[in-house]
């Protein structure tokens, strides 16, 4: 190619260059362009979004400031109940003391006398069952521990006839007030007993022995000898009393010093555990008359005293528990059929969990097939297995 070709291509050349470098430049302009409106979208957006945020703060804050001012006016309100109910429980403690006294439980030595007598000459007898229940305990299926509650020593029941949910709670080993607390949600939640109705009776309680039963409150007073008090909490008078035709009580567990009668139920009734110095070193047991508080039988058994700290009856099966001075597991240990179905050697041998110290109450609901327990001042439940007799 000579020179003069290439002098005549170099417009050609230069005229290409400039429509490529033209078809760049449009292209970046267009690429910008849809950058910036892409940018300015974005803006708009995270505009909107940061004055919805605003809005919704805004929102909330107002929303936190009317609900505090609800809890102030709810506290207020609580406050205000609070003195109120306080204040009707003076008013009714006051009207309590104003109602006419009960009338005074005498003692009738010639009716003791002929009460003892006829105890005495039913002693030992074989029981004739009022109920088909054959079963007994096999093992403590679960322990559930309510709350700690007032003194190391004391009671606290449902009523183990009745359907009532209320909860009966005895503090100590001698007063003459019982709380009472409307279900079990209110006495696991509230640790004050302003909480609860106060029952003032008429004479004071001793022990733990105590027992609420279809509506009534069978409790053990001493004066000199020991009674059964009948009251009726509906109304809240005594209706009936006894004394307990037994000579010369003594504590009926070597490990409860402070209880001298344990008034217990099961599916059968009524049943009274005592203990005389006639035979101190083994544990009586009486069948009661719910109605009248006469002694339908009585039994000796073969369950010692010493280092017994409670009983219960179910289904006409006395079962003692035992443990040692030095608070360990407490078991089962000795049982005692009154129809003579259960032999004791084949009684299973049942333990209880290891807890705090000694059990100052066990009572037994055969409603609800547990036991409710005071222990070193917690409250527990334990839920039973059962099994029939002749299975064991």
């Amino acid at each position: 190619m000579g020179p003069w070709r290439c002098l005549l291509l170099l417009p050609l050349l230069a005229v290409a260059l400039r429509a490529q470098q033209q078809q760049f430049m449009e292209y970046v302009e267009r690429r910008l362009t849809l950058l910036e409106e892409r940018i300015s979208q974005w803006h708009d957006q995270s505009s909107r979004y940061s004055t919805e945020l605003r809005d919704f703060k805004n929102q909330v804050l107002g929303m936190l400031e009317t609900a505090e001012k609800e809890r102030e006016a709810m506290r207020s309100e609580a406050e205000s109940a609070a003195v109120r109910v306080d204040r009707l429980e003076r008013e009714v403690d006051y009207l309590e003391t104003q109602n006419p006294a009960p009338p005074c439980v005498e003692v009738d030595e010639t009716l003791m006398e002929k009460q003892v007598a006829t105890a005495k000459q039913r002693k030992n007898e074989k029981y004739t069952k009022l109920t088909d229940c054959s079963d007994t305990i096999a093992s403590v299926r679960a322990m559930k521990i309510l709350k700690r509650f007032g003194s190391t020593s004391g009671l606290w029941t449902k009523d183990a006839a009745g359907n009532s949910e209320k909860i009966y709670v005895f503090d100590g080993t001698a007063n003459d007030t019982v709380y009472v607390f409307p279900r079990m949600r209110e006495f696991t939640l509230f640790s004050a007993t302003r909480k609860a109705a106060r029952i003032k009776l008429p004479y004071p309680w001793v022990g733990t022995g105590h027992l609420v039963y279809d509506g009534h409150l069978y409790y053990i007073r001493q004066q000199g000898s020991f009674q059964v008090i009948k009251f009726n909490l509906a109304n809240k008078t005594v209706v009936d009393s006894s004394v307990f035709p037994a000579e010369e009580q003594i504590p009926v567990f070597g490990l409860s010093p402070f209880t001298y009668i344990e008034v217990a139920a099961d599916e059968e009734g009524l049943w009274a555990i005592y203990a005389t110095k006639e035979d101190e070193k083994n544990i009586c047991l009486a069948k009661l008359d719910p109605t009248s508080l006469d002694i339908e039988q009585m039994w000796d058994t073969p369950c010692p005293r010493e280092n017994a700290e409670g009983a219960f009856v179910v289904c006409g099966t006395l079962h003692v528990v035992y443990n040692t001075r030095l608070p360990s597991r407490s078991r089962v240990q000795c049982v005692f059929d009154v129809s003579g179905t259960l032999a004791p050697e084949d009684a299973s041998l049942v333990y209880f969990p290891k807890r705090y110290g000694s059990h100052s109450s066990m009572k037994y609901s055969p409603r609800e097939r547990q036991i409710y327990a005071w222990d070193d001042g917690y409250q527990i439940i334990y839920r039973m297995e059962m099994k029939k007799k002749l299975e064991v």
